[in-house]
């Protein structure tokens, strides 16, 4: 049976040449980066290279002072929303985000608003985007952070963020966007877009799991999150993962050296999709913008079926898929995305979601477009909503 991995949104499978940069530094070059002697200052040698392997991919100026590794997007995150809180409450106490953030942000100012803070979700369009202009007329004298985010990881919609950088840096607010899924798929520079602060993630674009990398523009102070430490200049405690660290330098570098390349490739297998499905498969509906959208990222609602089933049947057949965001896919709910859309329960309940990545090929699509038609069919006559 053919394997078919299109879940390139929930993670990425190590490259190679990634594997091989981190291979050393589990068993060779093992020393702490903290510690004065030689083994340890080869180790710190490999950090301090990977930093200014990321400052360099998102275009910051200062490698040192700006780059902050961490344990994954999820962290930077966090770091960003309650360091920011803490560090200028006395400025005011008002965040402004969207209704679509991954749940990162979404939790983490939930948790903020039990402490008092205050927070304008602004809501998105039908494609799941917003305004940079709805963002000026939200922001307040006491509005500290604007946080949105750069790709969706369900629906693949790129949010305007130089216009909306711009508007933060006229009104004086700090600016952050959670691009785990942009960054290696498209081009990012943080001071072209006047961003303040980016999140991401090296799983996303073939680098190790459980390591990240947070961008926080020089100037701007956020306290630590995790303390006990003076790491990564005082902003995140604990003896750094070199291997991980050396991984992220390597693929980051890989993946916006080859953005060129890739992510003309992968948008035609991506609007192949999108064009081919609606024309075997009546009555779904593409989720997200038709072109302003992730190079990679297909997501369907395909009506009347359960989006779980549609799983199920296509693992069967070898093909790997998703209905929304790893991080709930134990949920019963339907996407949070999806309804924030305007899309009603029983449609958003049957998403389905095909990230392509590095390895797709165009036989993989076509293979897809074999399989799912007859899936399909097969579940909805199942189904008693549906009348052929």
């Amino acid at each position: 049976m053919r394997q078919v991995y299109m879940d390139n949104a929930a993670t990425t499978a190590l490259n190679k040449e990634v594997l091989e940069a981190m291979t050393p530094y589990f068993t060779e070059i093992y020393g702490n980066p903290s510690s004065l002697h030689t083994p340890g200052q080869l180790a710190h040698k490999a950090v301090a290279n990977a930093r200014q392997q990321v400052a360099k991919a998102l275009g910051a100026e200062d490698a040192e002072r700006e780059i902050i590794f961490t344990g994954g997007g999820s962290e930077a995150d966090n770091m960003v929303l309650l360091g920011i809180a803490q560090r200028y409450q006395k400025k005011g106490k008002h965040i402004i985000t969207t209704n679509v953030e991954h749940h990162a942000v979404l939790y983490t100012c939930q948790r903020l608003e039990k402490m008092g803070y205050e927070v304008t979700y602004l809501p998105v369009d039908e494609y799941g985007r917003i305004t940079a202009q709805q963002v000026a007329d939200a922001i307040r004298p006491d509005t500290i952070l604007v946080s949105v985010m750069f790709g969706n990881n369900e629906v693949g919609t790129l949010m305007p963020i130089p216009e909306i950088g711009a508007v933060c840096r006229e009104k004086g607010v700090f600016f952050h966007t959670d691009a785990v899924q942009a960054v290696g798929h498209v081009h990012i520079n943080v001071k072209e877009m006047n961003i303040d602060m980016l999140s991401l993630s090296a799983h996303k674009f073939h680098g190790p799991k459980g390591v990240g990398a947070l961008y926080v523009r020089k100037g701007i102070v956020i306290p630590a999150l995790i303390t006990g430490g003076a790491q990564e200049h005082n902003k995140r405690a604990g003896t750094e993962n070199v291997p991980g660290i050396v991984g992220l330098g390597k693929a980051i570098e890989l993946a916006c050296g080859s953005i060129d390349e890739n992510a003309p490739r992968m948008t035609r297998l991506r609007d192949k999709l999108i064009t081919r499905i609606p024309e075997l498969i009546p009555e779904v509906k593409l989720n997200g913008h038709p072109t302003e959208r992730l190079p990679g990222n297909v997501n369907f609602s395909i009506k009347y079926i359960e989006g779980e089933s549609i799983l199920l049947m296509l693992d069967l057949n070898g093909i790997a898929a998703s209905s929304g965001s790893a991080c709930t896919s134990g949920s019963l709910d339907p996407s949070h995305v999806l309804l924030a859309m305007g899309l009603p329960h029983e449609i958003a309940h049957g998403s389905l979601r095909l990230t392509l990545g590095d390895d797709t090929t165009e036989e993989d699509v076509d293979y897809v477009l074999e399989v799912l038609p007859a899936i399909v069919k097969r579940l909805r006559a199942m189904s008693p909503l549906y009348h052929e």
